[in-house]
């Protein structure tokens, strides 16, 4: 279980802290922000290419082969990563990285399943989930970090030990499984499905730079629609394919995937708009804003392994109720953000928030999972990873878009606010427009705090609706799995 959980750890992590070194990398090689975002952005394209791929990859040459592949590549990535001499091979190299770094997670999530006894799943997972809850919150402090005091280049290279460690330790380690029966690779299903989440991803990603209404964010958003449709008839036709949709017909894995959507969008949105207020609007360094956000991990990484625990001995329900709700006032509590939000207000709120986390997330993810039939664990796993890929995408550039309007008519509304005539300035006073230019500033906080306020009672509403699913969870069957719909 260590061995997954740093290879599942270490993919997850790469996502967040990267971002941190953003800013920097963009002082050294150059270029305009948009150029330098598709550091991220080509790594999330990247990942939804791959992950539907993950499946038939684990099934065809053995998931322990796979997975110590993936281990050693992503660490030969990480290290091609920190060589970069310009944003272009940056780029390059981050596309090569994410390939092994959308395989890990897939495959060490089913290899968790092969080789834990069902009676103990439940703990395994809460343990295993460290990687996916407790990542994204390190990801800022541990980036903001090497980049304020170090390099910004060992935000890749920390990645280099710990994979070839790790792919060490998996040699030695992991028992060796058989691989399943060769099956032959659906081409047509992998480039519908490709196709469609890229389109997707891209579409979500560039949307707000491109115009949402604009020709080629439609025109991306029906061909990713119509690309899946397409995928959908095709997996439903073929002899042998690449992900079988039939189990979206099992409701307990569905209703996991739709719970597991309301998560990861309540995880990013918090993981993404805290630290930008913390930086934009309060002055604070990366480093300090990641710290901040410390103590939710901590609170979160605490109890999802107790969760893992009740899961075996109580199911998910009550757990998934309990968690959602403790998380969705958490973050209601978070709609309280004001521009002078203090340090004690928001290490409480958010390690409520964290607690619920910490106490729904994995029961959700391991009881959809058990549901299926152990033969389809491989592909089960790769879509709960698409569908976290496709929520945390669309969920953010759909906030992003929320705030961006907001943002724009609060500012239109109170605009009059800033006149030298409004804003108690004596025009002929020395130092006017010095006065006005700060009366300005402050308003600009109240706006982009009230905004995101704003933002996380939205967040907080679609995770209380999230409840009403929960209640319908029930404990999965301990052996086999229900036979798949025809």
């Amino acid at each position: 279980m260590a061995v997954l959980v740093v290879g599942n750890f270490m993919a997850v992590l790469d996502i967040t802290i990267v971002n941190v070194a953003v800013p920097t990398i963009q002082k050294e090689f150059g270029g305009g922000l948009d150029d330098v975002l598709w550091i991220a952005t080509a790594y999330t394209l990247t990942l939804g290419v791959v992950v539907p791929l993950s499946g038939w990859l684990g099934d065809r040459f053995g998931l322990v082969n796979v997975y110590l592949a993936s281990l050693a590549a992503f660490a030969l990535g990480s290290a091609l990563c920190g060589l970069a001499w310009n944003l272009d091979t940056l780029i390059a190299f981050r596309i090569l990285q994410a390939v092994p770094g959308g395989i890990m997670p897939v495959v060490a999530m089913t290899l968790v399943y092969r080789i834990v006894p069902p009676q103990k799943i439940g703990s395994a997972m809460g343990l295993f989930g460290l990687g996916v809850i407790f990542a994204p919150a390190t990801g800022p402090v541990l980036g903001g970090y090497l980049v304020q005091y170090l390099d910004w280049r060992l935000v890749f290279y920390i990645n280099v030990p710990v994979g070839l460690l790790g792919a060490l330790a998996a040699f030695m380690v992991l028992p060796k499984l058989p691989a399943a029966i060769a099956r032959p690779f659906d081409f047509l299903g992998f480039g519908c499905i490709a196709f469609g989440l890229f389109a997707i991803l891209l579409a979500a990603s560039e949307g707000e730079d491109w115009g949402w209404t604009g020709y080629r964010v439609l025109l991306l958003a029906a061909g990713g629609v119509l690309a899946l449709t397409l995928f959908v008839v095709i997996e439903l036709e073929v002899e042998h394919p690449l992900l079988d949709v039939r189990m979206f017909g099992i409701w307990p894995f569905t209703n996991s995937l739709i719970l597991i959507s309301i998560i990861t969008v309540n995880l990013l949105a918090i993981a993404f708009y805290i630290p930008v207020f913390l930086q934009q609007g309060q002055g604070k360094e990366a480093f300090d804003a990641g710290l901040l956000l410390l103590p939710q991990a901590v609170a979160t990484g605490m109890l999802a392994p107790i969760s893992g625990r009740l899961y075996d001995k109580i199911g998910p329900r009550a757990l998934s109720v309990i968690g959602l709700i403790v998380c969705a006032f958490g973050t209601y509590l978070l709609a309280g953000t004001t521009a002078d939000l203090t340090r004690e207000h928001l290490i409480l709120w958010t390690c409520v928030r964290g607690w619920g986390l910490g106490l729904a997330m994995m029961p959700i993810m391991t009881a959809g999972i058990a549901a299926v039939p152990p033969s389809r664990t491989n592909q089960a796993s790769a879509l709960n990873n698409v569908a976290r890929q496709v929520a945390g995408a669309l969920g953010l550039a759909g906030l992003a878009a929320l705030a961006s309007i907001q943002q724009a008519q609060l500012m239109a509304n109170r605009a009059a606010l800033t006149t030298i005539g409004h804003a108690g300035v004596d025009p002929a006073a020395p130092g006017a427009m010095t006065q006005l230019y700060g009366r300005y500033r402050e308003l600009s906080l109240q706006v982009l705090a009230t905004s995101y306020a704003n933002i996380f009672l939205v967040v907080a509403g679609i995770t209380a609706a999230g409840v009403v699913l929960a209640l319908g969870m029930r404990p999965p069957p301990r052996r086999g799995g229900p036979a798949l719909p025809d």
